[in-house]
């Protein structure tokens, strides 16, 4: 089934201008998701506002913004003041400047979106994309839309055009909020260890059919067990595992079990070939 544009926006390359249009590009519709119910009556429960103070429930309409400046204390924006502060939804993305990809620390990114050739900006958008194609070089600038400005990398993969949505600096942390722990001297035995571990799980490239999620699998039987009437008994405990005292003893272990992974995997993939 063809993808729906959630938007459409222009990219201003140049003098340039080639609408497009933005598609989601994950599906949400995949995740598997919860109501609550009273289970004496078998019906949705409905969640109410109410007021912290006096405990009466109030309706949403009647609801204005606050930003709290102190303990309980806040100061109050209605709709009219808080559209006062958005920027205009010129649908627009401004391309500032090109930058190499690999120099944008991934900690940056936050949503993907696919761009796809708006009415008659397929030639321009093809031009884009190959210029773009195998340059390794991502074009950065922002797009304003539902009231609010967003950072954007635009990159070509082997098919198009993707934005990626990225976080402005002051929004992500410092690693001088984060603990880094104490300090170690690792011993020459332990680093050769676990590099040899690295070196022998090292792929040509990150493959992401490999995985599956595990937790939706099993949630998806246990809801069709239920339609059939099936009763689903609850797991036992895990054992708690026993904490590894002897780093290198873990390493070695750990070097073993790639080892004997790595020789089953080999011969799983002869007896396939034979």
């Amino acid at each position: 089934m063809s993808a729906r544009a959630i938007g459409s926006a222009t990219i201003a390359f140049g003098l340039v201008s080639i609408p497009v249009k933005v598609y989601a590009s994950t599906d949400s519709g995949q995740a598997i998701r919860f109501h609550q119910i009273n289970p004496e009556t078998g019906s949705r429960v409905r969640q109410q506002l109410v007021d912290g103070s006096t405990g009466e429930v109030v309706e949403r309409k009647e609801l204005v913004k606050g930003y709290e400046v102190a303990d309980d204390q806040y100061v109050l924006f209605t709709k009219d003041e808080l559209k006062s502060a958005e920027v205009e939804a010129t649908r627009s993305i401004d391309i500032d400047e090109f930058v190499p990809i690999a120099s944008v620390d991934p900690m940056y990114f936050d949503t993907p979106y696919y761009l796809g050739p708006g009415k008659g900006g397929s030639r321009a958008y093809a031009l884009l994309r190959e210029s773009l194609q195998g340059s390794g070089l991502g074009a950065i600038g922002q797009y304003a839309a539902r009231g609010k400005q967003q950072i954007v990398m635009l990159r070509a993969d082997d098919t198009g055009l993707v934005m990626q949505r990225l976080h402005y600096a002051d929004e992500v942390r410092s690693w001088d909020d984060i603990p880094a722990g104490d300090e170690v001297e690792l011993k020459k035995q332990e680093l050769e260890l676990a590099k040899k571990i690295v070196k022998m799980g090292t792929v040509d490239e990150f493959d992401p059919s490999r995985y599956e999620d595990q937790v939706r699998l099993k949630l998806m039987e246990m809801i069709e067990a239920k339609r059939e009437g099936k009763v689903i008994s609850a797991p036992s405990e895990d054992k708690p595992q026993s904490q590894v005292i002897d780093l290198m003893e873990a390493l070695k272990k750990s070097l073993d079990d790639k080892k004997s992974k790595t020789s089953s995997s080999s011969k799983s993939k002869e007896k396939k070939s034979a």
